[in-house]
């Protein structure tokens, strides 16, 4: 059965062709391509990625008006039947936004953007994007962000570490994320969202490949469902 995924795109993303590169090259499938504006997704989706970039020119917030693009609220519905989704920096911002994860990304520690490849802790290796990864497995992935410093309250913060939904952490100082959190889950495990860009690591010719085993385990936990 062909993996069937999407991509969205609103007015500002730069990564969407990235992000649908590397979909369709892990999995053999060309993804949907999906503007902001459009008001249903495809039928039968199994994989949604909100991509990286600067949508509406981070005005007001980072991710604040894709949030309430009109497609984010089949997004939202989707999310809520249990279809994975996973967004990558300004992706990891519209989902908070839209309250599909807790928290908020705000400017980075220094004020300055950071474009680097930087080392990763897996911390959960057991949820439908992490499980081709070991748990305390170091991991390196490439970061391009500006408003990247993951900020919750501490009682946020202790529910996401008890209910073991941190993801990935930064493994050196990155940005000032506190308890450098780089990636969190939602409570069902459906919805990922993370700082660096997975998307352009799955190629040697890219400088490293450690992003690719989060596109083949959402694929193989569709075989296996």
């Amino acid at each position: 059965m062909a993996f069937r995924a999407a991509v969205i795109t609103f007015p500002g993303s730069n990564c969407d062709r990235d992000m649908a590169v590397a979909i369709e090259q892990v999995s053999g499938t060309a993804p949907h391509r999906v503007w902001h504006g459009d008001a249903q997704l495809p039928d039968g989706l199994d994989f949604i990625a909100l991509p990286g970039g600067f949508s509406y020119g981070d005005y007001l917030r980072s991710g604040a008006m894709a949030a309430n693009s009109p497609i984010m609220r089949e997004v939202v519905r989707a999310a809520e039947r249990g279809v994975p989704v996973l967004g990558v920096c300004n992706g990891f911002q519209v989902l908070t936004e839209a309250r599909l994860l807790p928290g908020a990304l705000m400017r980075n520690a220094g004020q300055n953007f950071i474009c680097r490849t930087v080392a990763l802790t897996v911390e959960n290796a057991q949820s439908l994007f992490t499980s081709g990864y070991e748990a305390g497995q170091e991991i390196r992935i490439p970061v391009a962000h500006h408003d990247g410093n993951y900020f919750a309250d501490a009682e946020t913060l202790d529910r996401l570490e008890g209910e073991g939904r941190v993801a990935f952490r930064y493994a050196e100082a990155c940005n000032g994320s506190q308890r450098d959190i780089a990636g969190v889950l939602n409570a069902a495990g459906n919805v990922l969202g993370m700082m660096p860009h997975p998307e352009r690591a799955i190629d040697p010719a890219h400088g490293g490949t450690d992003g690719r085993a989060l596109f083949e385990a959402a694929i193989r936990s569709l075989a296996d469902a």
